[in-house]
């Protein structure tokens, strides 16, 4: 196959790279864009480690071809937060261990934060459904599923817990 130059938005900043048409976003992320966060578990789409945001929607990047994501913009974990500024599921997450290993965090928070842009006040029932697809070894699932409750009863009344750190009115 001819290699083909691609640029993809990752992280709001432009990533360009000359790849085989076959290559894997999750390989061009971790392998072009240094987006290590972004873990590679399966390769079949059954684990959710690689899940990442394209165009503001949840995608497992070992599904989607790296050309496919010419023109659109990749949000992975490290573009949700920083360790100083993390969004508010990611602090949920820290402060009630809802990671222990770490290798299934990126998946779980990218579906935790789509429930709550869909639904600010899940039930336990919901969360455990967003979570759905995503495999962790470590936790037994309890606390993570602790950290999305939490995240959503902070955001309250006056808003939903966002993926920017900020509360959405």
């Amino acid at each position: 196959m001819t290699p083909r130059t691609v640029t993809v938005e990752v992280n709001g900043a432009p990533v360009s790279a000359e790849i085989e048409p076959r290559e894997l976003l999750v390989h061009f992320l971790r392998d072009h864009a240094g987006m290590t966060g972004t873990h590679i578990g399966c390769d079949t789409s059954q684990c959710g480690a690689c899940t990442v945001q394209i165009d503001g929607k949840t995608a497992k990047s070992c599904t989607v071809l790296a050309v496919q994501a010419q023109g659109h913009r990749v949000t992975t974990i490290e573009g949700l937060g920083t360790p100083k500024k993390m969004t508010p599921l990611q602090q949920a997450f820290t402060e009630v261990h809802g990671l222990q290993c770490g290798f299934c965090t990126p998946g779980m928070v990218f579906a935790g934060q789509a429930l709550l842009d869909r639904v600010p006040n899940p039930t336990e029932e919901q969360v455990r459904e967003a979570l759905h697809g995503n495999l962790c070894r470590c936790t037994g699932y309890q606390n993570i599923v602790n950290a999305v409750m939490l995240a959503a009863t902070r955001a309250g009344n006056t808003g939903r817990a966002s993926g920017n750190g900020e509360l959405a009115q």
